[in-house]
């Protein structure tokens, strides 16, 4: 005790880390402390000697070290380990007589005895310095890495690794290291193979057995690969049984250690040998087997009948063990002496092939026989079939557990599965399970044969119906997982053995309350799996076993790692070892023990000791540290007070012997101890001294505590915390095994509970066991905290703060709604059937303090318990703040935690309140409505049963009852009541302009009602109420009414949003009854965007406006005849389609274009056909109220037949034009949709009637047929065109009497019938002109077109934004540049006609411009028009006149839109001269050397560059056609003229003998000289010129070509002048021989069309200029050409 109050003045180093020591637990013992330089963080006891790990990472020993050679004998105070400075050593540990360290880089340094290669280290007996081992892994890569190491436990003569994989590795001597070595000692550390792919948590040594704590499989771990079969006798790890009605899947595999290799014998304590412990009945051999349940060896060997059997099985399950169902071993073939020596008991070949031959009876021969090719050891060479047959039997069971049960008779499943496993018996399906990891191996596989005696017997871990409380939620809620592509099957993670039975199957199949899985797997909370420390863990042992330390129910060895399957679903969180017993710490602060007991070390003394069983410890103290010597038990614990107190259970040490005389006691064990142990945990009276404990530790005989000195309160607090935790997680497992599991297995619940109700509380159970498993988890983290680090930073609570305040917060909710719906009333006779009439459990757990509480009070009280728990949080963080300074970072975290948890603890008082409060409503409310209007999340608000509120206008006798809750208003009357959603409800109270009435008007989407309260603070309070109910509604926070109301007490009013996005069905009769709108809301209407579903299936999606679509949607209406649906696309106006749009109807004809009120209107095209086939007819026109009307075309694809012309009410009427793909060509009268009247009718060869009609092609009275040479029959004519005409009449041959008067009156002259060029396409202009908001053409104001032009612009820009990808970025460009609206008054210069031009390309350039918009539909219709059937000749005077019509109609938009623009040709004045020189070239497209008085406006000269090249296809092809006979003949000359060399040419065609070029005798000319024209060259003379003019085919406009011929002209010219070496004025005798000769060596195809085009579309204004001069020279080549004869 000197010690310990010298250091308590010392400085702060000496407050954490202090080390105490003792021995035993007489009262006399005072621990001794031991002086250190730092903090010690962890202490590790070996037999006599110890290692300690200080901060800072230092290393000391103290104790007998024989290794040092400085040391003899005497026991050494703490020295330094000097090799490991340099170093950082974050963990220590010591074997009976080696130590080890692992470094911060995961390094692993060994010393000590070597004698068994426990240090790693080869060729040395002893290793005195600390001395590095590499764990070499040979998997991982070619060159093998280092593993890093987490932490080292040791042995007597081996040790364990854990690496950073959470994989274990182990050296040294013995059975213990799991690695089924075939010589010892190990020296390099190796993989213990049969945990790889697990989680291992922690490792533990004995003296010669191992343990490790090891994560369940979680679904994400399944996938990794298992190990299949037995490393140590190479048989399978699982096994399965087939049965009369059922199928046993088992992973029970053990493997007796079989005699030991003679090199472990020399270590310090030699093991006993095992096989001595095995031959305990001498008629068993030894055996390795792969039963479910290892053998007991208290059972009988064999014979035993089924009863005694089974009541074996039920003794053994009443004490916890598992049952040991005794797997018959003599009765086994192949069994005697001999396999026993050699350890390899296979049976023969004989029976394995019995055994597949029964399996698979129905198999083809051939099958089985590859199956059972066995090698001559009696291998089975393709193992994998059996194996994956246990994968696809645990599939089928997996996923289709209650629907298959009957098929998984194991038979049927080899006869289905077989063919598949021979196929591929080396590839995936022996890793088809996600079990077997080592499809290498296959080959080495064993098939286990089965006894038909032995299939009697059960040889799963005893009766499915002893884990069934625990197991089988567990199991039947295991899904059945795919994982890259093959069967994983959690059910074989080699910790659950399968049985299944139908009456297992029935049971699960039953309507009961088993589903709930109490114990929820993987993490608690998603996202929390890998913080949180896990709660799901087994227990696995390996090594001796002849204490019964490895807790399998016997004394027998195990080689390999063996699951302990009685600790399954206990939680455990830590393991220790003992020299020959081993501990088990569980979440719950339990202790499970095993082993040894020959000092009462297990404490408790009941017997057999070979399976775990609970320490006795007297109520309410829970463990939460363990650690384990030779011979006795340390036990870390918290009594009533936070303070930790200590228990010790095991030997006595006496005073007088001195440890040397350790070895003797060995010997004397018996006679020495005799009342010289404990028969439970004692609790040693000098631990309240030791201050806060924070870790024990025995080992050999010695004890040590390590404790911390409170230093403003900081550890003190930190103890409380975690021991309130801890308390707090045992009172809720208390409460789940008590209380609710037995509740929910109730038989009666189903019959008192409704379906309903029912699912509630299983609601309630399941977040009640979440939460439970996050307590536990939290209190195991921070008693993980307590052990190591004891800061605030690692605290979870802090870090994962939300995770526990949303689980309260949900848990809360699932106790309300299972309130508010009278829950625990129901509850209430289940209760009193089950806790009896005085429920004193229920009392005490629900620490209810009222006097005789009713027994639903009672369940109320205990369900919203953990509730409470909150203020604790709130309390132990505020007290752990108070340690810190106010300005730290750690004060401010515990601060802000503290308060959230205690606001989380007031909203669910007031939760739970309201929960109340609606329960007790509900409890007087009038029956009828309660059944539909109670709802489990529904709260109350507030209701007028006291009259406060009334209707206004109500009858005298009415009954008003108005209830506002969380979700709803509702108005009660008499016998009916009205719910109105509050998301969809506005509440605005009604100016009380000094009348006396206190008025709140309640707008909803179908009603308007006022309401008067009682008073004005009635009705201010009645507005705040519903106000608030609604804002809650709408942010959906749900119930927590009065958060709001307390805080807005202080008078500012919380205005819900007048517009809002919510979902509503409307109710009464209209066009939207039965309607569900979804969407944006304002003031009670639809506003915004939105969908709108009625019944029948009709759904409207887009914008609203006021109540009714406005702006774009979609429509979709579903025709139930067709089986399709009608879909429209486009604008909507008051709930009416209008604007522009596309209608696909279910026929499958699709309507693009204008509407108005629903109805087609305006310009659009209709495409019909069979299913929208590819050669539909199509109608393009004006459109009037659904009907074709007025100027439209008409192609008719099946008949080949285009109509252009009048229309009305869907029928041909007035004049129009019809020609077909035949060359017929009519225009004339139509009436009735036929033709009918004056018409004029042509044939392809010329053949023209001019006469009546009275039907389509049908000839009807007087008219004039010509043929095509002139002649002519006047008269009646009758029948149809092309099928024989009756003729009455006279018939004229012209020529023979040049009668010139009649000829003239028989040239047809077309285009007199048809409609006017003016007359087509009013709509479309009519279309423009309105969105430039003028109802007339030219009738409106400038400047609001120029707004509505910006306003279509943003609006159009606004919605492809919503859809960037229709958008590329040029376009995005030429749209902003449109916005800006340019000057568009003022005098017209030069300069503003050009930017003029310019805003026109652009405009015309974007279909989001009602100019562009216009062109595009003109290119649209004039396409429609003329291509196709209507590329017809006798059309072209019709399309030209069509351009012009277009030309004139744009430019008189253009002159709305600038006012001040001169008219068709008028004058621009050139600017002034000064400006002139700077202004002049660029602003002028002619060239600068004319200089003219201004420039004319046209608008072929504004708009032809951006019309026609839209247009040029079409008309091109018109004129081609036209002109195709001339064209021909001028081409033949052509061809014919240019065989000709170039001088030959000059000569014929007359040009002048100066113009030629002259032959130059340079051999080569220089690059600036002419080329030598000899008089064999071609193509060379004028080349330049002829080059330019054949650009002519490359452009579109007439002032683009006529601009080339003009440059043709000063090519000829500049070469001219080159040669006459002077200024030349041409006359035209002179040029036109050269202009000749250029235009055929120019070669222009088409140049007949094209010199009409010109003509045609020609600017009026150049006609009588230098163009006009330069183009009729052109035009006379071209006829000069046509007429040349070659002479």
């Amino acid at each position: 005790m000197e010690t310990q109050r010298k250091s308590s003045g010392d400085d702060d180093g000496g407050e954490r880390g202090l080390l105490h020591t003792w021995r035993g637990y007489s009262c006399s013992v005072t621990p001794e402390r031991l002086l250190l330089p730092g903090p010690v963080l962890q202490v590790a006891l070996g037999t006599r000697h110890g290692v300690l790990l200080v901060e800072g990472g230092q290393v000391y020993s103290f104790g007998e070290l024989p290794w040092k050679q400085s040391q003899a004998g005497e026991p050494a105070k703490p020295t330094l380990e000097s090799a490991l400075s340099g170093q950082r050593v974050v963990a220590v540990a010591a074997g009976s007589f080696h130590s080890g360290a692992v470094t911060e880089d995961g390094g692993v340094h060994m010393w000590g005895d070597n004698g068994s290669g426990q240090c790693g280290l080869s060729g040395l007996s002893t290793v005195p310095n600390p001395t590095p081992v590499a764990l070499l892994d040979s998997d991982a890569a070619s060159p093998p890495q280092t593993a890093p190491v987490l932490e080292l436990a040791c042995g007597a003569q081996h040790t364990l690794a854990l690496s950073a994989q959470r994989e274990v590795w182990a050296w040294g001597s013995g059975g213990q290291l799991g690695l089924g070595a075939a010589a010892f000692p190990v020296w390099k550390p190796q993989k213990v193979e049969h945990l790889a792919g697990r989680h291992v948590l922690q490792v533990a040594c004995g003296a010669s057995h191992s343990l490790a704590l090891v994560r369940c499989l979680s679904p994400q771990d399944v996938h990794r690969p298992l190990v299949d079969k037995c490393r140590q006798c190479n048989q399978l790890l699982f096994t399965m049984t087939d049965k009369e009605d059922h199928v046993i899947i088992s992973d029970g595999h053990y493997c007796p250690l079989g005699a030991e290799p003679a090199e472990g014998a020399h270590g310090l304590e030699a093991p006993a040998p095992s096989t001595q412990a095995l031959k305990t009945s001498p008629s068993e051999p030894v055996l390795c087997f792969h039963a479910a349940a290892s053998s007991n060896s208290l059972a009988p060997a064999g014979g035993a009948d089924p009863t005694q059997d089974s009541e074996n099985e039920a003794s053994a399950a009443s004490d916890g063990a598992p049952p040991a169902s005794d797997s018959d071993h003599s009765a086994r073939s192949g069994g005697g002496g001999a396999s026993g020596v050699k350890g390899s008991p296979y049976p023969d070949e004989q029976a394995v092939k019995d055994y597949l031959k029964r399996l698979s009876e129905n198999t083809q021969a051939d099958q089985a026989a590859k199956a059972t090719l066995l090698t001559s050891e009696g291998r089975l060479t393709t193992g994998s079939t059996l194996n994956s047959l246990v994968a696809s039997c645990a599939s089928a069971v997996g996923e289709r557990v209650a629907s298959t049960y009957e098929a998984l008779s194991l038979k049927r499943m080899m006869n289905f599965y077989l063919p598949s496993g021979v196929a591929r018996a080396d590839g995936p399906a022996a890793v088809a399970a996600g079990l077997a990891g080592v499809a290498g191996d296959n080959t080495a596989e064993r098939v286990r044969q089965e006894d038909p005696t032995q299939a009697k017997k059960s040889s799963s871990t005893g009766d499915i119906r002893e884990e069934e409380a625990e197991g089988l939620r567990r199991r039947l809620s295991l899904p059945g997982l795919l994982s890259q592509g093959r069967y994983a099957v959690h059910l074989l993670s080699s910790s659950y053995t399968l049985l299944l039975s139908p009456r297992l199957l029935r049971k699960a199949g039953r309507p009961r309350m088993r589903a709930v899985a109490l114990t929820p797997l993987g993490g608690a909370v998603p996202g929390a799996h890998e913080v949180f420390p896990t709660l799901q863990t087994e227990v696995w042992s390996w090594g001796h076993g002849e204490h019964g330390q490895l807790g399998h129910g016997d004394s027998l060895a195990r080689l390999q790692p063996l699951c302990i399957k009685s600790l399954n679903n206990k939680e455990v969180v830590r393991v220790a070892a003992g020299a020959h017993h081993s501990l088990a710490l569980t979440a719950q602060s339990q202790v499970f023990s095993w082993g040894s007991n020959s000092s009462g070390q297990l404490g408790h003394m009941e017997s057999p000791s070979t399976v775990p069983r609970l320490a006795k410890l007297s109520e309410g103290i829970r463990v939460w540290d363990i650690s384990a010597g030779d011979r006795h038990t340390l036990l870390l614990a918290d009594g009533d007070c936070f303070l930790p107190i200590i228990y010790y259970s095991g030997q006595q040490v006496k005073e007088g012997v001195d440890e040397s005389h350790g070895q003797q006691e060995e010997g004397k064990e018996e006679e020495e101890q005799v009342g010289g142990y404990t028969q439970q945990p004692v609790l040693l009276p000098f631990c309240m001294d030791l201050g806060y404990v924070s870790n024990v530790v025995a080992g050999g005989q010695r004890c040590v505590a390590l404790s911390d000195r409170n230093v403003m309160g900081f550890i003190a607090s930190l103890h409380e915390l975690a021991s309130a935790e801890r308390k707090f997680y045992c009172k809720l497992c208390t409460i789940k095994t008590q209380i609710i599991r037995p509740l929910l297995e109730l038989e009666s619940l189903s019959s008192s509970l409704s379906p309903a109700a029912i699912g509630l509380l299983q609601t309630l159970a399941g977040r009640f066991s979440l939460l439970c498993h996050l307590t536990g988890q939290h209190a195991a983290s921070l008693t993980a905290n307590l052990r190591r680090v004891r800061d605030v930073k690692s605290l979870l609570i802090l870090d994962h703060g939300s995770i526990f305040l949303d689980s309260y917060d949900e848990y809360c909710s699932a106790v309300g709604n299972f309130q508010v719906m009278g829950g625990f009333q129901t509850l209430t006779k289940p209760s009193l059937d089950f806790f009896g009439k005085s429920p004193e459990l229920l009392k005490r757990l629900s620490e209810c303090s009222e006097e005789n509480p009713t027994m639903a009070d009672l369940l109320v009280a205990l369900f919203f318990l953990p509730t409470r728990h909150l203020h604790e949080y709130g309390r132990l963080l505020l007290k752990l703040a108070t340690c810190f300074e106010v300005c730290s970072d750690e004060y401010q975290m515990l601060q802000d935690s503290c308060s959230k948890f205690e606001a989380l603890a007031l909203q669910l008082k007031r939760k739970r309140k309201d929960a109340d409060y609606t329960f007790h409503f509900w409890k007087s409310f009038p029956g009828k409505m309660t059944d539909s209007l109670r709802k489990p999340h529904r709260r109350l608000i507030c209701e007028s049963s006291n009259k406060a509120l009334t209707l206004q206008n109500a009858g005298r006798f009415s009954v008003n009852w108005f209830i506002v809750f969380n979700d709803a208003l509702v108005h009660a009357q008499f016998s009916t009541h009205h719910v109105f959603p509050l998301a969809t409800l506005w509440v605005e109270p009604i100016p009380e302009e000094n009348t006396s009435l206190y008025g709140l008007k309640v707008i909803t989407p179908e009603e308007t009602f006022n309401l008067l309260a009682s008073s004005a603070m009635e009705k201010a309070k009645w507005l705040r109420s519903i106000n608030q109910a609604v804002e809650q509604a709408l942010s959906g926070t749900g119930q927590d009414t009065a958060s709001v109301s307390s805080s807005s007490g202080s008078g500012q009013k919380l205005e819900p949003p007048i517009s809002r996005t919510a979902s509503y069905t409307f109710y009464k009769d209209g066009r939207l009854k039965d309607a569900t709108y979804e969407g944006r809301w304002l003031a009670g209407k639809p506003n915004g965007r939105g969908v709108l579903k009625w019944p029948d299936g009709r759904i409207y999606t887009g914008t609203f406006k006021n109540g009714l679509e406005d702006g774009f949607g979609e429509f979709v209406a579903p025709n139930k005849t067709l089986n399709k649906a009608d879909h429209y696309q486009g604008h909507w106006k008051d709930g009416k389609m209008h604007g522009v749009g596309t209608y696909r109807y279910a026929s499958g004809e699709v309507y693009d274009g204008f509407f108005q009120d629903s109805m087609r209107h305006g310009h659009g095209v209709l495409r019909s056909g069979k299913l929208n086939t590819s050669s539909p007819s199509v109608f393009i026109g004006q459109w009037l109220q659904d009907k074709k009307t007025g100027y439209g075309v008409f192609d008719d694809i099946t008949k080949g037949e285009k109509y252009m012309g009048m229309w009305q009410d869907h029928l041909r009427q007035g004049t129009g034009v019809v020609v077909t793909q035949f060359g017929l060509y009519y225009e004339g009268a139509f009436k009735d949709n036929k033709m009918m009247g004056t018409g004029i009718l042509l044939s392809e060869d010329d053949t023209t009637y001019e006469g009546e009609f009275s039907d389509d092609w049908t000839l009807n009275g007087k008219g004039v047929l010509t043929m095509a040479n002139g002649d002519y029959l006047e008269g009646s004519f009758n029948g149809e065109w092309g099928s024989g005409l009756k003729v009455a009449g006279s018939y004229f041959k012209p020529h023979l009497f040049l009668d010139t008067d009649k000829d003239k009156t028989h040239t047809v002259k077309l285009g007199r019938l048809c409609v006017r060029a003016e007359d087509k396409w009013k709509a479309v202009f009519e279309e423009c002109w309105r969105q430039l908001g003028c109802e007339e053409p030219g009738r409106g104001e400038t400047g609001t077109a120029w707004e509505n032009i910006a306003v279509s612009l943003t609006t159009s820009r606004r919605h492809i934004q919503d859809s960037p990808e229709t958008l590329s970025q040029s376009h995005s460009r030429t749209l902003e540049s449109l916005e800006v609206i340019p000057q568009h008054v003022g005098l017209i210069t030069m300069e503003r006609y050009h930017t003029i031009r310019l805003y026109l390309i652009k405009a015309c350039d974007t279909p989001l411009h009602p100019l562009g918009r216009l062109l595009e539909t003109l290119v649209a219709v004039y396409r429609m028009t003329y291509v196709g059937v209507g590329a017809n000749r006798r059309l072209l005077p019709q399309a030209v006149n069509e351009i012009k019509s277009y030309l004139n109609r744009i430019f008189q938009i253009v002159r709305f839109l600038f006012p001040d623009l001169p008219e068709e040709g008028g004058l621009i004045p050139e600017p002034t001269t000064n400006v002139q020189d700077k202004k002049d070239p660029g602003s002028d497209d002619a060239p600068p050397e004319s200089p003219k008085p201004g420039r004319v406006v046209s608008s072929s000269a504004l708009l032809l560059p951006v019309l026609l090249p839209r247009l040029y296809p079409p008309l091109f092809t018109l004129y081609a056609l036209e002109k195709e006979r001339e064209d021909d003949v001028y081409w033949e000359c052509v061809l014919r003229l240019n065989k000709q060399p170039d001088l030959a040419l000059l000569a014929f065609l007359g040009v002048q003998q100066k113009f030629w070029p002259v032959p130059i005798s340079i051999p080569m000319p220089s690059p600036g000289e002419k080329q030598q024209v000899l008089s064999s060259t071609k193509d060379v003379c004028f080349a330049s010129a002829v080059e330019t003019l054949q650009q002519i085919s490359t452009t579109f406009t007439p002032s683009d070509k006529l601009q080339l011929i003009q440059l043709t002209f000063e090519e000829i010219t500049q070469e001219v002048q080159a040669l006459l070496k002077q200024d030349f004025l041409w006359s035209m005798d002179d040029l036109f021989p050269v202009f000749l000769y250029v235009v055929l060596r120019a070669r222009i195809r088409n140049l007949g069309s094209e010199v009409s085009l010109i003509e045609d579309l020609m600017d009026p204004c150049v006609q009588h200029g230098e163009h006009g001069i330069m183009f009729t020279t052109l035009k006379a080549c071209y006829y000069q050409i046509q007429h040349e004869k070659i002479t």
